[in-house]
């Protein structure tokens, strides 16, 4: 056994030392191709593409409200209309930006009534908006009512049409 043992592997010697004789073929190698450098093109650096932008929040509530400035009421009333919320909407957006920016309120009446009357009237206008910007978060010493009650007409004159557009608050920057 021991005779077979030897023999056996004595043949494995034989085949593993033909294959190491045993030339394999070289494969050929892929082509390679020779260029010369070509100069760089200068390019212009290209700005980035999430760029952000600085914007100035002030800005744009100032010029959202530039030329809503006016509210109007109706004949002896002090409610604010539906119409004009947008308006008061976009002053109090402006001032909750703005915290340090304090506006006045000047309640305005038409000339019917006594003088007397229209300065409660128009002070009732002015703290009538003042009650809407505290609703929407606007503290109270930000707006400031006033009352000139017919004293300040904005149209001179008679008729409705002249005393819808003195019937009136302005805001006013201070």
């Amino acid at each position: 056994m021991t005779m077979s043992r030897f023999a056996l592997a004595a043949v494995a010697a034989a085949v593993l030392a033909g294959c190491s004789t045993t030339k394999l073929e070289e494969t050929p190698k892929a082509p390679v191709e020779t260029r010369q450098p070509t100069p760089a093109q200068p390019t212009q650096p290209k700005a980035p593409e999430s760029a952000v932008k600085t914007v100035d929040l002030a800005a744009e509530q100032l010029a959202a409200v530039a030329d809503k400035r006016v509210i109007y009421f109706d004949f002896d009333s002090y409610v604010v209309k539906d119409e004009f919320r947008p308006t008061v909407e976009a002053h109090a957006k402006r001032l909750n930006l703005i915290k340090t920016q304090k506006v006045s309120l000047e309640g305005h009446a038409d000339e019917r009534g006594s003088r007397e009357y229209n300065l409660a009237l128009g002070q009732k206008r002015a703290e009538a908006v003042s009650q809407q910007l505290g609703l929407l978060g606007v503290a109270a010493g930000q707006a400031e009512p006033v009352s000139f009650g017919k004293e300040r007409p904005a149209v001179q004159g008679t008729g409705e049409a002249v005393w819808a557009k003195n019937r009136r608050v302005e805001v006013k920057d201070k």
